[in-house]
């Protein structure tokens, strides 16, 4: 007879996503997960295979969460710049309020891992397709509806602001003055006017 799991795979899988966010791939070794999610090492490798495999699991999970929410504010009826503004101004304040200096771990993985390692690379690349899809679609809106210049580039702007917030994603991890990204998230909103 099978044995039963001990543990729910889903709250072991979260608590990877938060150390492997918190420490990144690398600095995170297996003992550090047998630790952390309160499980044996041969019960890691049945239910989630690798320590690689589990880390993908993990930046799955993230995706799943983070990228639907950004998808539903770009996409909401009405008015188009104001959702635009709101996330710019959403990853300002996230960056102000990241004390343990965590970051996106999109981008974490983004500058830990790519190009080296192309399944990581194929998530990051979708992610950041997904934000490029969404702020484009928002902004050929905000074209449409007057709310942007008629001979602006939706798309052009789209890849500006996605350059821009996940530049204040890499910065938000050091010691950069919060002005700085305030700053920063003024003039790239006033392109927007």
């Amino acid at each position: 007879m099978a044995r039963t799991k001990e543990f729910d795979p889903d709250a072991v899988l979260q608590r990877a996503l938060e150390l492997f966010w918190e420490n990144g791939y690398e600095a995170t070794s297996m003992t550090d997960l047998v630790e952390h999610l309160g499980i044996g090492r041969a019960s890691i490798y049945a239910t989630f295979g690798s320590k690689h495999d589990l880390y993908l699991q993990a930046l799955n999970r993230y995706l799943e969460t983070r990228d639907p929410s950004l998808i539903e504010l770009l996409s909401q009826p009405g008015p188009a710049l104001p959702a635009v503004r709101t996330l710019v101004e959403t990853y300002i304040a996230e960056a102000a309020e990241d004390r343990r200096r965590r970051g996106c771990m999109v981008v974490n993985a983004a500058t830990e891992m790519v190009p080296g390692d192309e399944q990581v690379a194929r998530f990051v690349e979708s992610s950041w397709n997904t934000l490029e899809a969404a702020l484009t679609s928002a902004l050929t809106r905000a074209r449409a509806q007057g709310e942007i210049a008629a001979d602006s580039d939706p798309r052009a702007l789209a890849r500006f602001l996605l350059v821009f917030l996940q530049g204040v994603r890499v910065t938000s991890k050091g010691a950069m003055p919060p002005n700085w990204h305030r700053d920063a998230a003024d003039q790239a909103l006033a392109i927007l006017r």
